[in-house]
């Protein structure tokens, strides 16, 4: 009988032991396919983020109205817009030549003119002339007062010339960034590759003077 109960009791532990030990299988299971699906979802995200980040990428196209107007309103901002950082230094210094030119032109022009102007006038007080005869020459080595008034004169009109040169070209260049924002915002996915393909293939000649059709090779290029 003491046998028999230590029997039953044996099977008992066994039973209880396999039991755990399917429990604690199952919860093992249950918790790596929670952990893979979890890797799953995020692998899926993350190939999803990457793919939309790619996607936008590819898909960028500047807005050539856009560029135009902001490119008119902070010159250079239509190329920020169209991401050709590298044209900025090139925009910024010309119009810093050009501001230099106008400038020097325009301070010139009025030291001229107002000699000019000082000289014809006859007034004993206004002698802003004398200050600008180069050194080592006097107003008699000119050609007297007539002489230097027809240099003054002549100077005057000279650089009022160049400052408005200037001030054309500064116009000019202005006009400039904004047909190149305008042309490189139309053509910002136009394909320049330099790829040329060249295809040779058989072609057939119809005549039609009445004399038999003849074989001949075609050679046509392509740009890709």
């Amino acid at each position: 009988m003491f046998q028999t109960r230590n029997i039953l009791l044996f099977f008992i532990i066994l039973i209880s032991l396999k039991v755990r030990a399917e429990e604690i299988d199952t919860i093992k299971s249950i918790r790596v396919d929670t952990i893979i699906s979890k890797n799953v979802g995020l692998t899926k995200k993350i190939k999803s983020v990457l793919k939309s980040d790619s996607t936008n990428l590819k898909t960028f196209k500047p807005d050539p109205i856009k560029s135009v107007w902001m490119g008119a309103i902070i010159p250079g901002y239509g190329q920020i817009l169209n991401k050709k950082y590298w044209k900025l230094p090139i925009i910024y210094g010309g119009f810093l030549g050009c501001a230099y030119a106008i400038a020097w032109n325009s301070g010139t022009y009025n030291t001229y003119l107002t000699a000019y102007q000082d000289i014809i006038s006859n007034n004993p007080s206004q002698t802003s002339y004398l200050q600008i005869i180069p050194k080592g020459y006097t107003l008699a080595d000119l050609g007297g007062i007539s002489g230097f008034t027809n240099i003054l004169n002549t100077k005057q009109q000279i650089f009022h010339r160049y400052r408005d040169l200037s001030i054309i070209v500064t116009v000019g260049l202005y006009a400039l960034t904004l047909v190149d924002a305008y042309v490189d915002a139309q053509l910002y996915d136009f394909d320049i590759s330099p790829d040329l393909s060249m295809h040779i293939q058989p072609t057939l000649l119809q005549n039609t003077s009445g004399s038999p059709n003849t074989f001949a090779m075609q050679c046509s290029f392509r740009l890709k």
